[in-house]
């Protein structure tokens, strides 16, 4: 090599590939063989090439990023699935902007001005309470970022969505109670008019008939995903005379929050009730005791949400309302720890 910095077609020369090649598998990857990316890429090392991604986004009237809504930032559920997102986008040279929803979710004017004017290349929506008509009128259809669901979604709005079935989810978490022996389950939930409090719900309630259990309002606890939830929760089953032996809540953060306030209360778990959640964060198996949980493969959510946007992104405006939006269901599974056991 010269002094000069190194070539798109000093890659091409040492890969053996033509230069549009490699611009190809620069810009999309899945389009050329594995053997020509390792060639590609292993050729990017050897000549020590750097893509000039303002250059590129000026060309393609791209910003170069891809923004992603949080409904609530502090919690860590939403760690691994930011996780997949940036791997993936930061591999196909993306960079990516995360926004925190909750000061926006009653209240469209504090959006942020780069999502009323697009200045993003696209979006990935994980707050499921959104203002519809906000992300529906972001200027003409053909100039609008292009969207993708993750985990919630809006039904009124048919977009690619990647999600679990938390219905049949939860049916697992309730059947797991029934196979112990328990014959009084109750529930607890996340906020009102949330998907996926229904889906959870909804799911409860199917296990609890099937298994010919009652399905009762007052073994139904409010809850909004939140620590301070489940402690709320726990204080209103200690208030009952008559308490379910098992509890499904619909995430851990509420289970741990749950558990806290019993053991404070001096009510062990499991030994008085049996407490599954749901998620399975990191901290699950670490909690005491150990709280079993239904697993949700975060990082793949990400994965799959972001390929599911670039593949959005490639396609050119006026094709994708043609095609019907697809809906990525990812498996999810029951994990046994020692929060549950028979019942007293």
């Amino acid at each position: 090599m010269t002094g000069r910095p190194p070539s798109i077609r000093d890659v091409a020369e040492v890969a053996g590939v033509s230069t549009a090649t490699v611009s190809r598998t620069l810009s999309n990857p899945d389009v050329v063989s594995e053997k020509t990316r390792e060639s590609v890429f292993h050729a990017i090392q050897e000549t020590g090439y750097r893509l000039n991604v303002t250059a590129r986004n000026l060309r393609r009237q791209e910003s170069g990023g891809i923004a992603v809504l949080v409904p609530n930032l502090s919690n860590p559920f939403f760690a691994r699935i930011l996780s997949g997102i940036a791997e993936i986008m930061s591999e196909a040279g993306y960079n990516v902007l995360i926004t925190d929803t909750s000061p926006m979710s009653h209240d469209e004017h504090r959006f942020p001005e780069y999502f009323r004017l697009n200045q993003t290349d696209g979006l990935i929506i994980l707050d499921g309470m959104l203002n519809r008509e906000l992300l529906l009128n972001r200027g003409a259809p053909d100039a609008r970022a292009p969207m993708v669901f993750a985990c919630e979604w809006i039904d009124e709005i048919r977009r690619p969505t990647v999600t679990i079935d938390n219905r049949a989810a939860s049916e697992m978490a309730v059947r797991h109670l029934v196979r112990l022996g328990h014959r009084k389950i109750g529930h607890v939930g996340g906020p009102p008019d949330n998907v996926l409090t229904t889906s959870r719900r909804d799911g409860t309630r199917e296990a609890l008939r099937a298994a010919g259990l009652p399905v009762r309002a007052d073994w139904f606890y409010d809850g909004d995903f939140s620590l301070d939830s489940g402690a709320a929760a726990a204080r209103s089953w200690l208030a009952s005379k008559d308490r379910p032996t098992g509890i499904h809540l619909a995430s851990d953060e509420m289970a741990m929050g749950f558990i806290g306030e019993l053991h404070r209360a001096q009510v062990s778990v499991p030994q008085d009730v049996s407490v599954v959640g749901f998620d399975d964060l990191e901290i699950a198996p670490h909690f005491v005791p150990p709280l079993t949980t239904i697993h949700q493969p975060r990082i793949e959510i990400g994965r799959a949400a972001a390929k599911m946007l670039l593949e959005r992104m490639r396609t050119p405006p006026q094709d994708r309302t043609r095609r019907p939006a697809p809906r990525v269901v990812l498996p999810v599974e029951l994990v046994e720890r020692l929060s549950t056991a028979p019942p007293p």
